[in-house]
């Protein structure tokens, strides 16, 4: 983005860019803290990413209300209108990114109340990290201006819908080998569950932050590998 005559016109689109940075740094925070508390049954970790929630509610709600503060006042044409829009777009999805954070750091407590077996564990951590690393990266790609890292960043979607199929499975062979294993396995499927929406939300960060940054809408069609039957999660 060019500078404009006017410097506080500026500082204001720097100030929602900031925001925006600010929120992408707290939502992969809270998805590796959620999931760390989830493998460890760490419940004050899980209290503080749901604390964590506030704080993002706070910061999108400020972003929305400066980025209509900036459209009414200063009427943005072109790049500026996009780049304002998308900001709005993209806080959403780090809003909802939160929200799934928030929610699997709710199941902590019931899933602690029965060991998760070790390779169902890694499985999950796994995918979690696929997860925290896509959070992460489209942010600091959209901050440094990389554009022609988001394609490739939003097909690796695919791993995460790969990962959460397989953990699928796997909490299916438990809870049929041992009923005892049903109440935890099933905690847990939500849990993946919100983990794999996560990856969506990434896809839809990295489509918004590659029309700010060159004006073009990336294509339709993206991977979806989720073959189970669970059509929401979100818990």
């Amino acid at each position: 983005m060019g500078e404009h005559t006017v410097a506080s016109f500026d500082e204001e689109l720097g100030s929602i860019d900031q925001l925006i940075r600010d929120m992408g740094a707290l939502s992969a925070t809270m998805v590796a803290d959620a999931t760390r508390a989830l493998l460890s049954s760490d419940n004050p970790l899980a209290q503080r990413v749901i604390s964590d929630d506030a704080i993002m509610d706070a910061k999108q709600r400020e972003l929305d209300e400066q980025a209509i503060t900036l459209i009414a006042r200063r009427q943005p044409m072109a790049q500026d209108l996009r780049a304002v829009v998308s900001a709005i777009r993209m806080a959403s999805d780090l809003e909802r990114i939160g929200d799934l954070a928030k929610n699997i750091a709710k199941r902590v407590g019931a899933v602690g109340q029965s060991a998760t077996p070790k390779p169902l564990a890694h499985s999950i951590d796994s995918m979690a990290s696929l997860v925290h690393d896509q959070v992460k990266n489209v942010v600091a790609f959209y901050a440094e201006r990389r554009s022609e890292e988001l394609p490739a960043l939003r097909a690796d979607d695919e791993k995460i819908d790969i990962k959460y199929t397989a953990i699928f499975r796997e909490l299916l062979t438990y809870m049929m080998e041992d009923p005892r294993n049903i109440t935890a396995c099933t905690h847990l499927l939500f849990c993946a569950k919100n983990l794999e929406r996560i990856g969506d939300h990434v896809t839809n960060i990295a489509e918004n932050a590659y029309y700010v940054m060159t004006g073009r809408q990336l294509p339709m069609s993206r991977p979806r590998v989720d073959e189970t039957a669970v059509s929401d999660a979100a818990g």
